[in-house]
Formats: structure tokens, C-alpha cells, sequence
């Protein structure tokens, strides 16, 4: 980030009484600051309007007020970041029907490009946008969730049980590996036995995406190893072992030493970003295993790989290679779900992701780069 100015235009409350606190990047002026944004108003009968609680920041968040990317809305010169969200509801469209004043809810973030060619986007599975002219909040052309007040689609909005209200900011990174266990699901109609036996998952990457696929998984079924390159590993191996999974750390135990621990891997949940360190670990893959990369690589350049070793194995092997991004409604209803088994199974490991908690005020403190934890918040409203 070459310049952050933060707080400085905030406005006197009293000056107006329709202007809410917002976080914004601003593109082409390369800086990040705590805005006055106007508080938006229900213009739908099928629109709610909600008060936002939590909002968890991510690498995604870091890399946008680092100027990597992030598109504002159009005639706008700002972006309101922020796409992990929790709100309660605090008005109602007199259509909208599943959502009530006081629900607590979880937006959804990607929004189906305008293309009727789009069969993807008409059919509300934006996720698999063929076009690319998608819209996300947060993110692409649409103001995200890191201001006081929201008004959306009752469509995008997941009504979320109370007792979830201190963890329902981690259902949207949970998504993650609810949409890649659907993927699964329909990938394993390939094999025409029924059940799978006893079915080795290796999880690469211990941050909230990991940890809450290697939760995911182990509800599934799987036996789960996560795999991290991360040194600080001890709160985390906590986590695992709650869980009862393994932990197996990359600066103690090469790729090769991982693989010969765990036995057949049928499954690998990439959740780290890492090209070199994901693909050395392909070679690892068992027969009929598949491999799902959810991660992005920044730009970093060209690294060595054995492409003939691992062409040669995809093949002789059944082996699919697949990417995952965004989730649509039925994932957030699966993450909602398994939210709560997870709460029932492993409370302590669950409030454990959650590392700090923030006020919109300090909002830069865990957007900058090097902050530790596993999940930080900004808690925008008690």
C-alpha cells in the first residue's frame, strides 16, 4: 500500500443525519480511507435493509487496499471493501417473505452479469459466469459490507440461527469448501460402487479456508491431514487435534514425508495460494483422487514444474484436477448447516479461528500486511 489516509474524512454525525462510516479504497489516488458514504434506502418491495455486525477481513481485502485489484462501482471513485459479512435485518420490503426485522443474516457476494447468453448467470449459478462481466460486492463494481448499513436482495440473503451469532462471520469462507464438496459429490458419480471406504483428505494451508475445509471434511467423512508451510503452528495444531485430525508441519516434513504419513490420497483441498508448493504435492495424489484448487497466486513468475510426471499420472490414474471460486445460495445453506454441527462437535476450535476482534475506526490494523492470526474481524455494529 503506498498511502493510506484513514479517518480524515469522517463527518460530524450531527451534520448528517443520513451518512454512515464506510471503509473505501480509492484506485486511482492509491489510498484508503474512512469515509462518509450515504446510508442507502429500501427502493424494492423485495429489498432488506440490514445493520452490519461482523465483517471479516482476508487476503482478498489485503491485496485490494494494496492496489492489486478492485473495481468500483461505475461513476463512483471509491470501493467500500468487505465481503464477509453477518447483519441483522432492520427492514423489510413488503414482498420480501424469509426475512423478518431482527433476523440475522449472511450476504451472499457475486452477482450474475447482465449477458442473456449467460445460461449460467439466468439460471442464479453466477459462480459459473461464462462471460466474466459478473459484478462483487466488495470486490467488483459493487460497494461491499464494511459500512454501517446494506440494502439488498432478500434473494442474497441467508437468514442465519442466533445461537451462531458470535462465528456466522465464517460462513462465507466456509462456502469455499461446501461448493468443492458438491463438486466432489458429482465427480464421484464417476465411480460406479457404491460407498468409498476409508478416504484420506490432505488439506494444504492452515488459514480459515483450511481449517474450515479440514472441518468440513472430517463432517463428510474423511480422514484429514492439513498441510501448512506456516511456522507459527501451534494454536493451530490445537485446532486440528480438536478436531481430530493431524497436523503436519512443511518446514519439519517434506511433500514426500507428508505423503508416505498419510498413505493413498483421494483427496486434496488446495487452500493456500501457493503454485509450487500445490503442485509438487500433485504428484502425490492417488489413483481416482482429485485435486481442488481454490487459492489465487499473485503474479510472482514463472515457476519449474514437471508437467510430463504429472500428465502421465493424471492419465494412467483417473485423477481429475478442478477449480473452485465463489458459491452459490445452496452453499451458503450448507455452510449455515454445517456451521452449526461443527459448533455442536468442537465449540472451543471454532471460536479459536477468530483471533481479534476490531472497530470500523481501526479498520487498517488487521488489513495490514504481516498481522497475524487466523481470522481478525471488524466489528461494525455490537
Amino acid at each position: 500500500m503506498s498511502s493510506t489516509n484513514f479517518g480524515a474524512s469522517l463527518a460530524p454525525a450531527a451534520r448528517y443525519s443520513e451518512i454512515m462510516k464506510a471503509v473505501a479504497v480509492f484506485p486511482a489516488r492509491r489510498e484508503v480511507q474512512l469515509i462518509d458514504h450515504p446510508e442507502p434506502k429500501i427502493e424494492s418491495p423485495f429489498q432488506v435493509k440490514v445493520r452490519m455486525l461482523d465483517v471479516g477481513v482476508c487476503g482478498t481485502d489485503r491485496e485490494i487496499i494494496s492496489f492489486q485489484y478492485g473495481i468500483p462501482p461505475d461513476g463512483s471513485d471509491y470501493l467500500i471493501i468487505g465481503h464477509e459479512s453477518l447483519a441483522q435485518v432492520v427492514e423489510t420490503g413488503e414482498k420480501v417473505t424469509r426475512a423478518k426485522a431482527g433476523d440475522l443474516v449472511v450476504l451472499t457476494v457475486r452477482r450474475p452479469c447482465p449477458h442473456a447468453s449467460c445460461v449460467a448467470c439466468r439460471s442464479g449459478r453466477q459462480d459459473f459466469c461464462y462471460t466474466g462481466d459478473f459484478t462483487e460486492r466488495g470486490i467488483k463494481q459493487r460497494h461491499g459490507y464494511m459500512t454501517e448499513f446494506v440494502v439488498e436482495e432478500e434473494s442474497y440473503a441467508n437468514v442465519v440461527p442466533h445461537e451462531l451469532r458470535d462465528v456466522a462471520v465464517l460462513v462465507e469462507p466456509l462456502t469455499i469448501a461446501e461448493k468443492s464438496l458438491a463438486q466432489l459429490g458429482a465427480i464421484e458419480q464417476r465411480l460406479p460402487w457404491e460407498g468409498r471406504g476409508h478416504r484420506n483428505a490432505v488439506v494444504l494451508g492452515a488459514g480459515p479456508v483450511g481449517l474450515l475445509g479440514a472441518m468440513a471434511l472430517t463432517i463428510a467423512g474423511f480422514d484429514v491431514t492439513v498441510y501448512s508451510l506456516s511456522s507459527k503452528h501451534a494454536e493451530k495444531d490445537d485446532i486440528v487435534s480438536a478436531m481430530g485430525a493431524r497436523y503436519i508441519a512443511a518446514e519439519t516434513h517434506s511433500v514426500d514425508d507428508m505423503a508416505k504419513e498419510v498413505g493413498a490420497i483421494d483427496l486434496v483441498y488446495e487452500a493456500v495460494g501457493a503454485s509450487g508448493f500445490a503442485f509438487e504435492v500433485i504428484k502425490h495424489l492417488g489413483p481416482n483422487g482429485v485435486f481442488i484448487f481454490t487459492g489465487v497466486p499473485g503474479h510472482k513468475g514463472p515457476i519449474q514444474v514437471d508437467t510430463d510426471y504429472i500428465m502421465r499420472d493424471v492419465v494412467l490414474n483417473n485423477q481429475v484436477i478442478l477449480g473452485s471460486v465463489n458459491a452459490p445460495p445452496q452453499s451458503f445453506q450448507a455452510a449455515i448447516r454445517d456451521l452449526g454441527a461443527f459448533m455442536q462437535k468442537w465449540p472451543d476450535a471454532v471460536h479459536a479461528l477468530i483471533t481479534a476482534r476490531f472497530p470500523i475506526e481501526q479498520a487498517t490494523r488487521p488489513l495490514a500486511p504481516g498481522v497475524g492470526g487466523i481470522k481478525n474481524v471488524i466489528t461494525v455494529s455490537a
